[in-house]
């Protein structure tokens, strides 16, 4: 018997019995759909979060003062100051790895406009910063180098500082604001960022000169903390080492000696999202592939119905000649039908139901093709898998007693 005259009969089987072969369905649609669902909202959050980090500075170094033990107290390494102007030099002049350096001081208090006031906190850097962390320029103008070297009470100042002092509309660019009574005149206002993936608002921050933080704020001469940025986001663990060998010989530690600061890069945190996100999306994955393994117990469990229920259909076209194969290849198709098609409404289903997640909940989502392409894989190896019992145990029944079954 042809493949046609097979595929034909098959068809004829599961049109007599719509309803139940569309249940039948029902499990494999459910799994298939809810498989790209919630892999297309596993990968719409990983790149939401890529994009987000990158919007940060995804080859972002950022270089901390290290904790240090004095008389057996570990001291805070807020309270260090082991990271100087030399340092930041050394980098600069120093590194084949770095594309761009700022050393940074920081401070929090009250910034004071006419009768508003709000906390925030004032970040002392240089221009390099805002290519560092990605910020531009949206009002005026950055400030100058000569700013930096005059120690210049001027300052860029983000979307969040602007809504919350010039409530009636002003234009912040000209206009003098003070923090902890000191003025400062706004040069520039930054391209509003938004929240980042940790929560943070990232406008609501004022960067001046580090030398007028230093020396009119904080009255110091070391530095908090040395941003950098790496030539690309793959050379960042190559950066990573080469300032660590600058900084070791600059402190003069000895090779035994732990090192007296503390080196983070963007990719750390990229690289713990991503793993985070890869690991939920594989558990929804399997939590919804659990569908999947339900519909198909669905179709072995129909179409051992349908081979009680056709068994002297059986036993007569093996008494006229039918081989075993030909009835085995027979139910394996009805299987493979009845999977094919669920697979193709899921997928469309599935689409769907992506679709309106990201329109109604507004949550990120994105299908890639081997999830579509893994999940109708699936659903007809479902189909052959859970359909071969069956059909074999049709293909193995002996004419004479198949006929005489009631």
């Amino acid at each position: 018997m042809n493949f046609a005259n097979l595929l034909r009969i098959a068809l004829r089987a599961l049109n007599n019995n719509k309803m139940r072969g569309f249940l039948t369905m029902l499990g494999i649609i459910i799994g298939v759909a809810s498989v790209i669902t919630m892999l297309a909202i596993g990968q719409g959050s990983k790149r939401s979060i890529r994009a987000q980090i990158a919007e940060m500075g995804s080859n972002m170094i950022m270089i901390h003062p290290g904790a240090d033990r004095r008389g057996g107290v570990r001291l805070d390494a807020s309270a260090m100051q082991s990271l100087k102007l030399e340092d930041y030099k050394a980098i600069v002049n120093e590194t084949r790895y770095v594309s761009a350096c700022s050393p940074s001081v920081s401070s929090s208090g009250q910034v004071i406009f006419g009768a508003n006031n709000y906390p925030t906190s004032v970040y002392g850097v240089i221009r390099d910063y805002l290519d560092i962390r990605k910020y531009t320029v949206m009002k005026g103008d950055v400030f100058s180098e000569q700013d930096i070297v005059t120690s210049a009470k001027v300052c860029l100042v983000g979307k969040t500082i602007v809504d919350n002092l010039f409530t009636n509309g002003e234009e912040p660019v000209g206009k003098i604001i003070r923090f902890n009574k000191i003025p400062f005149l706004i040069v520039g206002v930054l391209t509003p960022k938004g929240y980042n993936t940790m929560g943070m608002d990232q406008d609501d921050l004022i960067l001046a000169p580090y030398t007028t933080i230093q020396k009119r704020v904080l009255a110091i001469t070391h530095l908090q903390s040395i941003f950098c940025s790496a030539l690309t986001e793959e050379l960042t663990e190559e950066a990573q080492e080469e300032i660590t060998g600058i900084l070791r010989r600059n402190h003069k530690l000895k090779e035994t000696a732990e090192d007296d600061f503390n080196i983070r890069s963007q990719q750390e945190l990229s690289t713990m999202m991503n793993s985070t996100t890869d690991m939920m999306t594989m558990l929804l994955a399997c939590i919804a592939g659990i569908s999947l393994l339900v519909g198909g117990i669905g179709i072995m469990n129909i179409m051992y119905v349908s081979v009680t229920e056709r068994t002297r259909e059986i036993g007569l076209r093996m008494s006229i000649g039918a081989k075993g194969r030909d009835i085995l290849a027979q139910f394996l198709i009805e299987a493979i039908l009845i999977s094919v098609t669920g697979g193709i409404l899921g997928v469309i289903l599935g689409m769907g139901a992506a679709w309106c997640v990201k329109i109604v909940v507004g949550w990120p989502v994105y299908i890639q093709l081997y999830s579509v392409i893994l999940s109708f894989v699936v659903c007809t190896v479902t189909g052959i898998f859970f359909g071969w019992y069956p059909a074999q145990k049709a293909s193995n029944l002996d004419p004479i007693e198949a006929i005489r079954y009631e």
